[in-house]
């Protein structure tokens, strides 16, 4: 991964068809099966490695969204991003992020003059945000529904 904390990586086009066929292969593949990959340099000599199972999940879920032309960036959970970067993850404006932080609905630290909170905690907010837009949602159609009642 490069020192880009939010790098995006996405299949060409031309990559998605041999990506499917790996990703069959790794679907076909059992609990108790062995996943190795294999390296074959220009000279022709090899080398395989054995995949610890957790990997070979991950790699399967992150072909499955590169297949479907996603993109996929990886991320420590306890990375520090920048109130932009948030803001990228979280799907809203830098001053909305700003706001949350100020509002202790975001924690934060100053290094310098410069904000910086978890990913964790990002996270964290994104999925109490959409509980609370689902709540709304829920309230909105039964309010609806209430008042076609009446």
């Amino acid at each position: 991964m490069s020192t880009e904390v939010l790098e995006f990586y996405a299949l060409p086009e031309q990559e998605r068809q041999p990506g499917h066929a790996s990703l069959a292969v790794l679907d076909r593949a059992d609990y108790g099966d062995q996943v190795e990959v294999s390296v074959v340099r220009p000279d022709g000599m090899r080398e395989s490695v054995k995949m610890p199972k957790t990997a070979v999940a991950i790699i399967r879920d992150v072909l499955t969204k590169l297949v479907d032309a996603e993109r996929v960036t990886l991320l420590r959970e306890d990375e520090e991003l920048s109130p932009e970067q948030a803001a990228a993850i979280l799907g809203m404006s830098r001053p909305l992020v700003v706001r949350r932080m100020d509002i202790g609905r975001l924690p934060f630290r100053y290094v310098g003059a410069h904000r910086r909170c978890r990913l964790s905690d990002v996270l964290r907010l994104q999925r109490e945000e959409r509980e609370q837009r689902e709540a709304l949602e829920r309230l909105a159609a039964e309010t609806e529904e209430l008042m076609k009642e009446i």
